[in-house]
């Protein structure tokens, strides 16, 4: 087995263990219901079982009625309906596994991160920036999150832990002229990727859409193009409200993908489901734990087997 295969095969170990409270809510659900003819009744138990996981009625409907096709008054085993739950779920998330491919036409590539409090914001920047000096590329990172002390002094931490350089300013600083200043600086010193991190209040949303606003106006008085990614990152213990959270965003900025963290934490993994049939939006990567290794680019496959509990070769 190659080294590429090996760290395939331990990031789906991570990931399926990590979707593992997810996982054994549907699993247990649905051994609970075989042995019985697929029938009206029986699909919508199981309709009803994936709206409880948080896939949303509309993907979870549409799931339920896919089992149908060629089963219908049939006995189904716990591995068949598995099975065919996790290929149905695989391809209706392939569409949105978009990795977050940097262009190195531009220096740097500015990524604007989003989210509220407590989504895993700056700790989903460090562990990009230990990603992409991996990949060999030189990192920048922006405290743009001038309202929390915490948030600098973590996305600090994260600078020396990558060797990041960080530009940071006081508590209660304006973000946009840090946005502007980081810019310049990395411009300035060739860098390949600037990542910013950003304020999440979103108990006063004017407030929170005047400074991403102003953000993104002041840097592209420099750079017309920037930013050249809007990631918004949602805490996946959130459950159904990490849909109103992309709306909330989307209303504000342009959004053009998101990532998903500790999805280790919870039984709600399903929600990515109920995110990709909503909204569409490219989702960059999953996480499942602290560590840097924790996160990966986001694939249909991997995350429709583990969520359904599925061993891969």
């Amino acid at each position: 087995m190659s080294d590429i295969e090996e760290q395939k095969q331990g990031w789906f170990k991570r990931l399926k263990a990590g979707l593992s409270k997810s996982s054994s809510k549907i699993a247990s659900g649905l051994s609970a219901l075989v042995g019985r003819k697929l029938d009206d009744a029986l699909i919508e138990e199981i309709e009803e079982l994936l709206i409880t996981a948080d896939l949303g009625p509309a993907p979870a409907a549409k799931l339920a009625a896919g089992l149908a096709k060629g089963r219908f008054d049939k006995t189904v085993t716990d591995e068949e309906l598995r099975e065919a739950l996790a290929a149905d779920i695989a391809a209706m998330l392939e569409p949105v596994a978009k990795p977050l491919v940097i262009d190195s036409a531009h220096r740097p590539h500015v990524v604007l991160i989003v989210g509220v409090n407590g989504s895993g914001k700056t700790t989903t920047i460090g562990k990009l920036a230990r990603q992409y000096r991996d990949q060999g590329k030189s990192v920048m990172l922006a405290a743009g999150d001038t309202f929390r002390a915490a948030a600098v002094e973590q996305l600090q931490i994260w600078g020396e832990r990558t060797g990041c350089p960080v530009v940071a300013g006081k508590q209660g600083a304006d973000a946009a002229g840090l946005a502007y200043e980081a810019l310049e600086k990395a411009r300035n010193e060739g860098m390949d990727v600037l990542l910013i991190d950003t304020a999440g209040r979103l108990h006063n949303k004017t407030d929170l859409m005047a400074e991403l606003e102003k953000i993104i106006r002041v840097i592209r008085k420099q750079d017309e193009t920037a930013p050249h990614d809007c990631v918004l990152v949602l805490d996946a213990t959130t459950g159904q409200n990490a849909l109103a959270q992309v709306q909330t965003f989307k209303d504000l900025v342009d959004i053009t993908g998101l990532i998903v963290t500790k999805l280790d934490g919870t039984a709600r993994g399903g929600v990515l489901v109920a995110l990709a049939d909503r909204f569409g939006l490219p989702v960059h990567a999953v996480g499942v734990g602290e560590q840097a290794e924790d996160m990966r680019p986001f694939t249909a496959q991997d995350f429709a087997n583990g969520l359904l509990g599925i061993e891969q070769d």
